[in-house]
Formats: structure tokens, sequence, C-alpha cells
């Protein structure tokens, strides 16, 4: 069934149409439940070991550059921003407009990506390597936890959008499946918020 032949047939919010789909959104919010808890731990271990610094490695505050984490924050902040008009547009049962915003936010990941790439590779030249220090290890692991989820959600999304374009359409069997991984990319949104503030701004001011 294609994108048009559903168009202007489904219910205002989709994903609740069905048991299926509303046992899906609760079954999913228990999910980012136990991810927020592995994430918690996370962010405890970095908290006790981000002043482990070996003699001669560069600390926080000498490694961070905050313009381009900046930068890369506000790529995901924006990108939650069309995650949500998508999910807007699925409700108004406009396909074409909530698959552009799906495409733009896959575009905005990606591009928080690059940027995150680049952060790494600049570290790891100012000898900021995963095994140089406890600090080091511990930054690695939840930052680069996080970039995993962030590849994964830009993986989900666009095959989403490749089998609502091309095979399923928008339907209420699809749409609960738009609607959670759009929750799971708020989820992965407000994560990084936590790490611009705990890991990043902590870590310029000491």
């Amino acid at each position: 069934m294609s994108a048009s032949h559903v168009e202007g047939k489904l219910p205002h919010e989709p994903e609740k149409a069905t048991l299926e789909g509303r046992n899906k959104v609760l079954g999913f919010w228990l999910f980012l439940g136990g991810e927020t808890v592995l994430f918690g731990t996370l962010f405890s271990a970095f908290l006790a070991l981000r002043h482990q610094v070996g003699d001669g490695n560069p600390t926080a505050d000498e490694l961070f550059k905050l313009s381009t984490v900046a930068i890369a924050t506000a790529i995901l902040l924006v990108s939650s921003l069309t995650s949500v008009f998508a999910i807007q547009a699925m409700h108004r049962n406009q396909v074409k407009a909530m698959l552009n915003w799906l495409i733009i936010t896959v575009i905005l990941g990606f591009g928080f990506l690059g940027l995150e790439i680049y952060e790494f590779y600049e570290y790891v030249h100012e000898g900021h390597k995963f095994s140089t220090s406890a600090f080091s290890t511990s930054f690695y692991t939840l930052v680069g936890f996080h970039g995993a989820h962030v590849l994964f959600g830009v993986l989900w999304i666009t095959l989403l959008i490749i089998q609502i374009s091309t095979k399923k359409g928008l339907t209420v069997v699809t749409a609960p499946k738009v609607y959670v991984a759009g929750m799971y990319w708020h989820f992965i949104d407000v994560v990084w918020v936590f790490i611009f503030t705990v890991v990043y701004l902590m870590g310029k001011v000491g």
C-alpha cells in the first residue's frame, strides 16, 4: 500500500489506533527506563573518574573546544525539533511532509556524528586516547556510547523512511514505529544535553 493510498484515511493519532500500537509505545517507555539507568551508570563512572588524569596528559579544560561542541549541540537540538514536526505531520496524515522532516532529521543526525568523529580525531592527536587515563576511558565510553545511539537512531529512521515511502506506506502498523523512533530521538537529545553540561561545561570550569 503506497503512502498516497493511506493519506487522509488514518485517525488523528494512528500510533494509538490499535492495541498493538499502544503496547508498542508502552513497551518502548519501559525500554527507555532501562536506557536511563544504563546512562546513569556511565555518568556516575565519569564523574568519579573525571579528575583521574595522568601526568603530562591533557586535562578537560585544556582539551575541550566548546565552539565545536556547541555547534554539535545546536544541530542535535534542531534535529529534535524536526522530529517533532514529523510527528505533527503524521498526525495530520501529511505523509510527504512527515517523510521530508524525517529526512532532515537524519541529515542533521549525520552532521552531529561527523562533528563528533572530528572531535575525537582531534583529541587523539592531542594525546587523549581511550587508554591514556581513567578520565579518557570514561569520557570515550560515555560520549562514544551516546554516539552509537545516535548512529542507531539515524539508521532506524532511514529504514522507516524507505519502508514507508516504497513499501508499506503510513498505516496503523507503521505509525507506531515512527512514533517510538521519535521518542528514541528525543531521549538521545536529552542525554546529550546532560553530556554537554556534565562533561564539557563542568570540564571547562573544573
